[in-house]
């Protein structure tokens, strides 16, 4: 799955930015409950809203990626 997959759900919305030392990947989920494990150059996000769940993998840049949830907006930072 990709984050056009994402953004596919209803009102969520993701995008990702290419920069000279990395990159970063944003979704916002709004009031979903959205969780992250990253496993390497992988990150698997499950998100529950409304009694329905999916989950999805992004696949990375680089294995060195830190993930963070705040307010239903999840940020990946990949180093390069």
């Amino acid at each position: 799955m990709t984050l056009e997959h994402i953004s596919q759900q209803e009102d969520s919305i993701a995008r990702c930015y290419d920069y000279d030392d990395g990159e970063l990947i944003a979704a916002d989920f709004g009031t979903a409950d959205v969780s992250v494990d990253v496993l390497g150059d992988v990150a698997i996000v499950v998100v529950e809203r409304d009694g329905d769940s999916f989950q999805t993998e992004i696949e990375l840049s680089a294995d060195d990626a830190q993930a963070f949830i705040n307010n239903g907006v999840l940020t990946i930072e990949v180093g390069q």
